[in-house]
């Protein structure tokens, strides 16, 4: 079993956290922040740079925590939260993947969930430290407070989706907001 818990923990963390390499740099296929600042305001955020530090700062913390199995049922609850957000920009497409659906993110919240409700496992950081098992009411918590904070973040900065213009012009405005 703890070998199981090590391989979920590094895919989906790791995973995790190179989305958020994505949002703010250039690296894993990213298009810089100023190519995440302009992602966000297309799918509707406001916050410009802020929003995109934030959130590729959340998926690399969350990430590596959870691959790490460091304070485990927090790093999934951040992870949660981060892909519930996700899963609401692709909410209007349907379900399926193929049709950049939200089944991907759907997944790495309920891989996340998994992980916090089970423990990292003896391979993990949080089990080196003495700190697994984490109690019950923590993790039931976490799995509660991510994907709520994940759908406040999405209702607190909504704003205007960018559908419209080129990408120069969307880029454009993307860095005369910021």
């Amino acid at each position: 079993m703890d070998s199981g818990l090590l391989v979920l923990r590094l895919v989906v963390g790791l995973l995790i956290a190179g989305h958020g390499v994505q949002k703010v740099s250039h690296r894993l296929g990213g298009d810089g922040l100023a190519g995440g600042t302009e992602e966000f305001r297309r799918d509707g955020f406001r916050g410009g740079r802020l929003t995109a530090l934030a959130a590729g700062g959340s998926q690399i913390g969350a990430g590596l925590f959870l691959a790490a199995g460091l304070l485990t049922p927090l790093a999934a609850m951040a992870a949660m939260g981060v892909m519930t957000v996700a899963g609401t920009v692709k909410w209007h497409k349907g379900l399926w993947v193929q049709n950049d659906g939200y089944e991907y993110p759907l997944v790495l919240v309920a891989a996340s969930a998994a992980v916090a409700l089970t423990g990292p496992g003896r391979w993990s950081l949080d089990h080196l430290l003495g700190q697994a098992p984490w109690p019950l009411w923590v993790s039931v918590s976490a799995i509660g407070i991510g994907p709520v904070s994940g759908l406040l973040t999405r209702t607190l900065l909504n704003g205007p989706a960018m559908n419209g213009g080129t990408t120069k012009e969307r880029t454009r405005h993307a860095k005369a907001a910021d």
